[in-house]
């Protein structure tokens, strides 16, 4: 339990830091982290008080889906935006483009490791993946298609609030199921075999 929660805490913590860094590469963000710039553009918030704020009305919309938060759960709604907040306070905006493509690949593959952490440390979806689960169980829908729906809209809507799309968007896109993949297998502990008798 306890190497679990470690798992877990360090997973969401290198997320927070993976959209700050986002952030300051300025290239382009990933599809939610659009919307969140965006809509902290419109309030005039932090980005990651507009995280929490939105973790917080996507697990609203888990109560009609009868979904169940777990402790990863609640702890990537308050975790994220925390810390998000708290890297963008020490690391300062950047000019040179070199290291704005050096902190673009490092947010990638940072979030792809963080995510592999938090899953695999098995205590719930986030509220955003939850939200994809969910609507798949209760539609039928693939989760391919609901999953791309809902990027698609929070990418639009981001967009069109100011939030930032770029390149950085798209290799996003392309790199994070990969990586993902990847990353899942070292951090997912598989059922002990039993010994023959």
């Amino acid at each position: 339990m306890g190497r679990r929660l470690i798992q877990l805490y360090t997973g969401l913590m290198l997320y927070g830091v993976s959209i700050a860094l986002f952030v300051r590469a300025d290239l382009g963000l990933d599809p939610w982290d659009v919307f969140h710039q965006g809509v902290s553009f419109l309030l005039s918030m932090k980005i990651g008080q507009v995280v929490i704020l939105t973790g917080v009305l996507v697990l609203l919309l888990w109560i009609p889906l009868r979904q169940r938060p777990g402790l990863g759960t609640i702890s990537n709604v308050i975790v994220l935006g925390l810390v998000a907040d708290a890297t963008l306070a020490v690391v300062s905006p950047v000019t040179s483009l070199t290291v704005r493509i050096t902190l673009l690949v490092s947010a990638v593959v940072m979030n792809a490791l963080a995510t592999a952490l938090y899953i695999g440390a098995g205590f719930g979806a986030g509220p955003r993946d939850g939200l994809m689960t969910g609507l798949h169980a209760r539609t039928g829908w693939s989760v391919r298609v609901i999953r791309t729906c809902i990027e698609l809209s929070v990418l639009l809507i981001g967009w069109l609030l100011g939030g930032s799309v770029g390149v950085g968007t798209v290799f996003y896109a392309l790199a994070i199921g990969p990586l993902i993949q990847l990353c899942l297998p070292w951090f997912v502990r598989l059922p002990a075999r039993p010994t023959p008798a």
